[in-house]
């Protein structure tokens, strides 16, 4: 299941919600290094929401997400792929998909460098298209069992789309009208945390910014994970997406609340 919101969130909460997940790491970081991947197989998780209301109002909220990872020596190649749809009151009032493909390479047990392709679809930011290419350098910072830190930096290339939307008096899409693409270089972050919390419940924080002079598209996914099996959980997700620079007349926060059931492999 899963319902949606759009609220306005400064995005200097953010960071301070990184460092606030961060904090709770310095007891667990004594432990033992966590233990290899498995090598030359493809693990992951897939999960999916979804609700329907009927009565006075009528909605519909569906999303969707895989994750993969393939680890092959000092390679990790790793690919997500997400989707969102959202109707009310018989009108499309939320789409968008997303997908990310990155590559690591291992230079120590620590640090490593990463190559990578984003792109994003989004029919309500104001953007009918993101997509950029990155490089540069990650580290590990804390990798045991229980908690794990990485923090990564690069520059990149990014291509955007912006489109107008017009929309009737009830918010409904009525017209929409595709500008000239648009490209900058940019600057990308990602922190990638996760905590567990007992033998069941992990708690994890992802974030990503590409930072460039046009747009700066950041995506801060937080989520608390309960396990009913060795392959099934439940989880609650709390996604905040902010484009600094859309166009006029749209927000720049989007914000996704989700409960999904999880299926690892």
């Amino acid at each position: 299941m899963e319902v949606y919101s759009f609220k306005g969130l400064d995005m200097k909460q953010v960071p301070a919600l990184v460092l606030s997940l961060s904090l709770l790491t310095p007891v667990v970081a004594m432990c033992d290094d966590a233990p290899p991947p498995p090598q030359d197989v493809w693990t992951g998780k897939g999960q999916a929401g979804y609700v329907s209301t009927q009565g006075n109002t009528e909605s519909k909220s569906a999303n969707a997400a895989l994750d993969m990872s393939y680890f092959d020596g000092p390679w990790n190649h790793m690919f997500h792929l997400g989707g969102l749809y959202g109707q009310n009151s018989g009108y499309v009032s939320a789409e968008r998909w997303d997908t990310l493909w990155q590559t690591n390479y291992s230079l120590t047990t620590d640090l490593y460098t990463f190559g990578g392709l984003r792109y994003a679809h989004d029919l309500f930011s104001g953007f009918d298209y993101q997509a950029s290419a990155s490089a540069g350098l990650g580290y590990k910072f804390i990798n045991t069992d229980s908690t794990k830190l990485s923090a990564q930096l690069g520059v990149g290339y990014q291509v955007l789309r912006p489109e107008d939307i017009v929309k009737d008096s009830v918010g409904e899409v009525t017209a929409r009208y595709l500008q000239p693409s648009e490209n900058s270089v940019i600057g990308t972050l990602g922190v990638n945390y996760s905590q567990a919390l007992t033998k069941t419940t992990t708690l994890s924080d992802i974030l990503l910014v590409n930072s460039g002079s046009i747009n700066t598209l950041a995506t801060n996914t937080l989520a608390l994970t309960v396990k009913m099996s060795t392959k099934l959980a439940l989880s609650l997700g709390y996604n905040l997406q902010d484009n600094t620079s859309p166009p006029p007349g749209l927000k720049k926060v989007d914000t996704l609340e989700t409960v999904n059931l999880v299926y690892a492999f």
